[in-house]
């Protein structure tokens, strides 16, 4: 339902482009985003984004530690959500998941991407 892309190895102050499809028979998307999780660490939100099913479509939000950094756009005719992420740290290495929440022919529900790997070390 959701498929990732984008990942790889970077460089510290690199830049990588996310990308997150949403594929099936969907009726609506209220919103769509990205999470990640560090090895021994919690699953964290990175950002979010509402969409053509929201009744406010474009609010933002992101977690404390990439604002300013990243920035995450929605293609509500093309169901694709993308991550740009800038000046990536060390920090950031984690796998990324595509989350999103998807009305489909039976309701709503909350879709989570296999995860794509961001690695940024020198």
């Amino acid at each position: 339902q959701l498929q990732a892309s984008g990942g790889g190895l970077v460089q510290p102050g690199g830049s990588l482009r996310l990308s997150c499809a949403a594929s099936g028979v969907i009726f609506s998307i209220n919103y769509m985003g990205w999470y990640r999780q560090a090895p021994g660490k919690q699953r964290e939100l990175v950002a979010t984004i509402t969409s053509g099913g929201s009744t406010n479509y474009g609010i933002t939000t992101y977690g404390d530690s990439v604002k300013g950094r990243f920035t995450i756009s929605v293609d509500c005719a093309k169901n694709l959500v993308y991550l740009q992420m800038n000046s990536l740290k060390p920090e950031d290495t984690a796998v990324h998941y595509c989350n999103a929440d998807i009305a489909t022919d039976r309701g709503w529900h909350d879709y989570w991407g296999q995860g794509t790997q961001v690695t940024v070390s020198s």
